[in-house]
This record gives structure tokens, C-alpha cells and sequence, in this order.
């Protein structure tokens, strides 16, 4: 597993544990916060996309998108066949 990917899957156990205490009243948004290292604004959006989306919501998007820096296939190919 990549060092992402566990990241990943950290943030969401965190954010299950975090969401559960505020959502029974043991914590508040600020606290729930603070154990997920983010802001309160922050939190508020991880409730808006975990409420609509789930789990899934909480996914950093950014990692499954192609770099905009990023060489095409073919030209990528055409220069490796050039050092070969």
C-alpha cells in the first residue's frame, strides 16, 4: 500500500471516530477539529460531502487525476525509443 493510500484510510477512521463523538454530543466541531488536525470550517466540509457521499466523499479527488504536467503516452514512448 502507498504511503497515500494509507494516509487515505487513516483520515477516514479518524474522521468515523471524530463524526461519531460530535454526532452523540461528546464533542464539539471544534474539538472533532482539532482531533482530525484541521479547522473547523474544514470539519463542516467533511460533514457536507461524508452526509452526501459517504465515505467515498472524504477521498482526496487530486489523487486519482492525471498531473496536468504530465508528458502524453506517445510522446513519452517516441522518446524512450529513442534512448533504447
Amino acid at each position: 500500500m502507498r504511503r497515500t493510500e494509507l494516509l487515505q484510510e487513516t483520515r477516514k477512521m479518524r474522521f468515523e471516530e471524530a463524526y461519531g463523538g460530535w454526532n452523540t454530543g461528546r464533542l464539539t466541531q471544534e474539538e472533532a477539529a482539532r482531533l482530525l488536525g484541521v479547522c473547523e470550517r474544514t470539519f463542516r466540509r467533511y460533514l457536507g460531502r461524508y452526509e452526501s457521499e459517504g465515505l467515498e466523499g472524504l477521498l482526496d479527488r487530486r489523487l486519482t487525476q492525471a498531473s496536468n504536467r504530465a508528458a502524453p503516452v506517445d510522446e513519452a514512448m517516441a522518446m524512450q525509443e529513442q534512448y533504447l
